[in-house]
């Protein structure tokens, strides 16, 4: 059965609320209509682009928090942060990530974005990886998007954390690395 546009846009603005970081593409088929309608009817609502969207999120929760890093220097958009507990980002693969080749993303861009979320998770002005084990374990191509989450694990010894980043496709492992963090203060200390 066909919507009306009213109850389409009534919908949209429903889902929006609910999952703010829903794609166009996502929404075009759950509406079953073009990526064009979603955009349309998005203007028409006055509700921003999916990248607004987040950095709007971003702002608001996270840019007097994060504290080793410029939230903008982040690999990937911060959807979640506490900090010295997780973090999580999102990172859409383009054009520029991948190799043109095979549009197979590029495993420095996946470190990049687990790299910097271990260091923005981290409650200290300094923060810097001393030691990383990571593992590609799915490749990533072209057009996927991929959720980073972080996660404190334990301070191995006075200045150094451990955090445990694992990333995703559709639920599908494609990265998973342990960061030794060096801080300058002890955990307790915050």
């Amino acid at each position: 059965m066909k919507r009306t546009k009213a109850e389409r846009q009534r919908l949209l603005k429903e889902t929006i609320e609910q999952t703010p970081f829903v794609t166009d593409e996502e929404l075009a088929r759950t509406f079953s209509v073009s990526i064009q309608t979603i955009r349309l009817d998005r203007m028409e609502l006055s509700i921003p682009e999916l990248r607004k969207r987040i950095k709007t999120v971003a702002t608001n929760q996270w840019n007097e928090t994060v504290k080793a890093l410029p939230l903008e220097e982040v690999i990937g958009e911060v959807v979640d942060l506490e900090l010295d507990q997780r973090a999580i980002s999102i990172l859409d693969i383009r054009s520029e990530h991948v190799f043109s080749r095979n549009k197979i993303a590029r495993g420095h861009h996946l470190f990049a974005q687990a790299n910097s979320l271990a260091v923005a998770v981290i409650n200290d002005e300094l923060a810097l990886t001393s030691k990383a084990e990571i593992e590609f374990t799915h490749q990533v191509k072209e057009n996927e998007r991929v959720v980073a989450k972080a996660h404190v694990e334990e301070e191995t010894h006075k200045h150094l954390t451990k955090v445990r980043v694992q990333s995703y496709v559709d639920n599908i492992e494609v990265f998973n690395g342990l960061f030794y963090m060096y801080r300058t203060k002890d955990r307790q200390e915050g």
